[in-house]
């Protein structure tokens, strides 16, 4: 997925020079900088932090009435 974000970058980077647009010139660098630094919630990057399974606190219920 990083070098899919790369190469995406790269090229939005090249279209926006070759455009003379400085809103694709920005929005390719920020492609390129998440591939690079790899972040972002892309692919398998942003996960959540599982729980190590068996938790020492007893579940309690509370009956409504």
């Amino acid at each position: 997925m990083r070098i899919i974000r790369l190469v995406l970058g790269i090229i939005i980077v090249i279209q926006g020079i070759m455009m003379k647009e400085w809103l694709y010139m920005i929005l390719g660098g920020i492609f390129t900088l998440f591939a690079i630094m790899n972040v972002g919630c892309c692919g398998t990057s942003c996960t959540v932090p599982r729980n190590s399974g068996n938790s020492s606190k007893p579940v309690t219920y509370e009956e409504i009435k």
